[in-house]
């Protein structure tokens, strides 16, 4: 394997990248980049990936959710502080119900950019380039607006930062107070229409946070009850963004990418010769790796081989995107791969991009009922083979959208045009969240029961 370097990658085949006019503006912007202070700390990243490591071997649960992608649009407080806020309601319903701690990663900070299948889309004859994500162009069906635009990389560094700094706040300064979160779940359960079902959950919690304060545990004199840590994930798709945030450490002299503090690698990109698994395979982050119906065993194994030659625990989170009809099938035999040849790999589910569909009307959609079918089938592999369900990846938002149909509240295909918001691909509103936060926590109580 050849030595690598930050830049190493620009040697080896890439794809699924913008086609700049100006490659001399792109090399300016990633110089000012360069110069700017980076986003994440390797102190941090180093907290996370021991946490991970703790979720490999079965100590813990990953939930990492958050935007298809973010936009530039769309970016106020009151929209971080929503997602944010249903983060942090799902994480108290797993972790009561799992009796272990559950790790936080937003698809926050830096979620911008977004693979396509084609490099162009045609309406009306017309054929301009595709929408890769506001860091590379606008979402508008115009010359102008689709025409990738180097300045926006700067763009989205900048809006990264804003949201960190409003992450960090909500995290230390009493928004996450465990009681102020409980409180907000209690609105959610008395109006869903599963309230009872929910209700006993609630009561569990009321009981531990009453129980810890008459043992003099309280949010006085403990801080984990109010602080909590929300950590910052993306798909590392524009490798020139990723290698000017990407800094060495002073103290370990090891390389971290200070853009967030996991990457992972999308389903498109993986091919383990190119440059997206060149570029990660030298930074210290923890990296996920997206894995599909198409995912070949071999393939598998190289990329481990290349991404986690030391095999260490947290490295690596596989985030398995089968759809909900072909879960059981394709999922067992990699599982089963993965614990023959002893890899120390975080399993998490992302049961969003196998189960699109299009809707009689035309929307994009995906079905709650099958989000929860391959979440059920994700925990019923990993238990006949006596691996660890590890996590889930959703993309989700708080605000009230009406993308993704079913769930308690009876979202329908007429009802998608309601609020229909999403720049790509359908997410689930706070209460589809929440609700799927508690139904996951039945199958995390029933996997526990079945092995005890």
């Amino acid at each position: 394997m050849t030595i690598w370097t930050p830049s190493s990658w620009r040697n080896h085949p890439i794809v699924q990248q913008p086609a700049y006019t100006n490659p001399q503006q792109v090399q300016q912007v990633e110089q000012q980049l360069t110069q700017l202070p980076p986003l994440v700390f390797a102190g941090e990243i180093r907290a996370l990936h021991q946490k991970l490591g703790d979720v490999a071997q079965g100590k813990a649960f990953l939930l990492q959710g958050g935007d298809c992608a973010e936009t530039f649009a769309e970016f106020n407080a009151n929209k971080i502080r929503d997602t944010f806020k249903v983060l942090l309601q799902m994480a108290i319903v797993m972790t009561f119900a799992g009796s272990f701690p559950v790790v936080k990663v937003g698809r926050m900070a830096g979620q911008f950019a977004k693979p396509r299948s084609s490099d162009v889309e045609t309406k009306d004859g017309l054929s301009l380039p595709s929408y890769r994500g506001d860091i590379v162009n606008d979402i508008a069906f115009t010359e102008a607006a689709r025409q990738p635009d180097p300045e926006r990389l700067l763009k989205a560094y900048h809006q990264s930062a804003a949201t960190l700094n409003l992450m960090r706040a909500f995290a230390q300064g009493g928004f996450a107070d465990l009681h102020q979160v409980h409180r907000w779940n209690l609105g959610f359960v008395e109006k869903s229409p599963l309230g009872e079902k929910y209700q006993h959950l609630a009561d569990q919690i009321d009981q531990t946070l009453a129980f810890m304060e008459a043992c003099g545990i309280s949010a006085n004199n403990t801080p984990q009850i109010k602080e909590t840590s929300v950590y910052t994930s993306h798909e590392a798709l524009l490798l020139g963004y990723e290698q000017a945030l990407t800094r060495q450490d002073s103290i370990t002299q090891d390389w971290y990418d200070c853009s967030a503090h996991m990457l992972w690698i999308g389903d498109r990109t993986r091919q383990p010769d190119h440059a997206h698994v060149e570029f990660l395979r030298g930074i210290k982050n923890p990296l996920g790796i997206k894995i599909g119906p198409t995912t070949q065993e071999d393939d598998l194994i190289r990329l481990l081989d290349t991404l986690n030659p030391e095999n260490l625990p947290g490295r690596i989170t596989l985030i398995a995107r089968m759809g909900a009809q072909q879960i059981t099938e394709k999922l067992a035999p990699l599982v089963r791969l993965v614990q023959q040849e002893g890899r120390q790999v975080v399993w998490s589910s992302d049961p969003m991009h196998g189960n699109t569909i299009t809707a009689s009307n035309g929307y994009k959609t995906r079905s709650v009922d099958a989000i929860l079918a391959e979440i059920k089938g994700f925990f019923d592999v990993h238990r006949a083979e006596g691996s660890h369900a590890g996590g889930v990846h959703l993309e989700m938002t708080g605000h009230n959208v009406t993308e993704c149909i079913g769930g308690a509240f009876c979202i329908t295909e007429e009802g998608l045009a309601d609020q229909y918001d999403t720049f790509c691909d359908p997410r689930l509103n706070g209460e589809q969240a929440l609700e799927l936060a508690f139904l996951i926590a039945d199958t995390m109580k029933a996997a526990r029961a079945s092995v005890s």
